[in-house]
């Protein structure tokens, strides 16, 4: 990229007008600046550091003002904040609206793509895909264009992390939380489907899970749109991952067929629910391109043996290497799910044990034994995989049965059923902040769910919370740090078990 300026050759004052003339700081603001530089003859790094510090700028965008450059501030309507991903394809930006201040995701091609007219074309082949689809579960293209000789695909700005960084802290899900991911993934492909557009590159890192638990689909740039197409177009939709034209060779299929989208979305259920992927990662284009990889895989019955055996059924008939023999549309893996998602509740849930195969069968032969009636029960809200884990552990030593759930919400109205399904509803809210305490204190507020006891943990930075919370004889806040048997005496006496 070509510098219009060299910072070493101007003063700071130059700079100054720079920045004003660039759009990047409000002119009204510049006398604040100088106020506390005292000079407009400061050394250079001094005004940077004030504007950095004042907010007026970003870092990137003062290393980008120090290293010369005029450009690549502004992409459409946003203003460029920080670089937030790259990839050998594009960059992506955090930005922010000059219009309405929202925070927005730019996706910017590299440079030395700007010449190559296939894949210049099917970058932007992306965004136009993205204007069509406007769903939850599709990540809301908001406008494709150019800069100078940059493309740019602007994007809603997902908090949060894909599903491959998902999985690979937390592991498999629970089986309640796994279904809502994958219902929420098809129902997205289902309205994709019905629209013409099939993805074509479905995969772990090609998912967004917001900080809220949505579910997104993004990145649909190799997507075949089922209408009539020019010569180019024809030529750009020829273009295929490794894997789907690997899998599309072995089954006889062309290129756009729906079934490769079901057999990659299979895929990630796998993933979903056993923490892994059923095929090898690799880098070697002859080892993704070969179809053994695509079978030789180990069952998902002996991977995850909680697993209902109607839901591995599902996930293995849309793993079927023959077309044929797989779901015909994605619909139809809806279908099949739907009474699996009913019917399993979150005290039917369970995390995926991360242990070696043997000790897996071992623990889901002892999970089978009969419960004892009379264990008291504690539902535990806690997004943590770790603190689940934990939690789980600690009181069932200690003679509770523990069943886990994430949505505090969905919790809610699980004790809203007769007969509710514990006896005391324990809360934490290091990371669901004031989702947790509002369920908290909406047990005090409901004729029937005032009887129902109730201890929201909180961590000691969290005094808004504390205060937030309202207490009385059966619900209680209890601040870390604190010693387990704190926590223990507790629970016993809001379950009626101190004796």
């Amino acid at each position: 990229m070509v510098k219009d300026f060299f910072m070493q050759d101007l003063t700071t004052e130059e700079v100054a007008s720079a920045v004003i003339e660039l759009g990047l700081i409000d002119p009204a603001k510049m006398p604040g600046i100088w106020r506390e530089i005292g000079s407009h003859d400061a050394p250079l790094e001094q005004f940077g550091s004030v504007c950095v510090r004042r907010e007026l700028l970003t870092g990137y965008q003062w290393e980008r003002l120090r290293n010369g450059y005029r450009n690549g501030f502004f992409y459409g309507r946003t203003k460029v904040l920080y670089q937030a991903g790259a990839g050998s394809f594009a960059r992506v930006y955090r930005a922010i609206a000059q219009d309405n201040e929202e925070i927005l995701a730019v996706k910017v091609l590299r440079k030395r793509f700007s010449s190559d007219e296939i894949k210049g074309e099917l970058f932007l082949r992306e965004g136009r895909m993205g204007l069509m689809l406007r769903h939850p579960g599709i990540v809301r293209i908001e406008e494709v264009g150019k800069e100078g000789v940059s493309s740019f695909i602007t994007m809603e700005f997902v908090e949060g992390q894909t599903l491959r960084e998902l999985v690979k802290i937390r592991k498999g899900l629970d089986l309640a939380r796994g279904l809502d991911m994958a219902a929420q993934l098809i129902d997205a492909l289902v309205y994709a489907h019905g629209k013409g557009v099939t993805h074509r590159d479905i995969k772990a890192s090609n998912v967004l899970i917001s900080a809220k638990g949505q579910a997104k689909l993004v990145d649909f740039g190799l997507a075949s749109f089922a209408e009539s197409k020019s010569k180019k177009d024809d030529e750009i939709g020829k273009l295929r991952t490794v894997e789907y034209a690997a899998l599309e060779a072995a089954g006889g299929v062309r290129g756009d067929d729906v079934r490769s989208d079901v057999f990659f979305l299979g895929s990630l259920l796998y993933l979903i629910f056993s923490g892994r992927s059923p095929f090898s990662e690799s880098r070697d284009r002859a080892e993704r391109a070969d179809p053994k990889r695509y079978t030789d895989f180990e069952p998902l019955g002996r991977m995850a043996p909680h697993l209902p055996r109607d839901l591995v059924d599902v996930v293995n008939k849309m793993l079927s290497i023959k077309p044929k023999h797989r779901f015909q549309n994605v619909l139809a893996v809806q279908e099949a799910l739907k009474p699996i998602h009913l019917r399993c509740t979150e005290d039917e849930s369970t995390t995926t044990p991360e242990l070696p195969e043997k000790a897996r069968q071992v623990s889901s032969t002892k999970d089978a034994r009969p419960k004892t009636p009379n264990k008291p029960r504690i539902m535990v809200v806690e997004v943590s995989g770790k603190s689940q884990d934990s939690l789980r552990q600690f009181f069932s030593k200690q003679g509770f049965r523990v069943l886990v759930t994430e949505n505090p919400k969905r919790a809610l109205t699980r004790f809203e059923s007769v007969p509710v399904p514990a006896d005391l509803l324990l809360l934490s809210s290091q990371v669901l902040g004031h989702d947790a305490v509002s369920v908290f204190n909406a047990l005090a507020l409901d004729p029937y769910l005032k009887k129902v006891p109730a201890l929201l943990i909180t961590s000691a930075r969290q005094s808004e919370i504390v205060a937030e919370a309202v207490e009385d004889d059966l619900r209680q806040v209890l601040t870390m740090p604190f010693e387990a048997n704190d926590l223990l005496q507790r629970v016993k006496t809001l379950t009626g078990n101190d004796a």
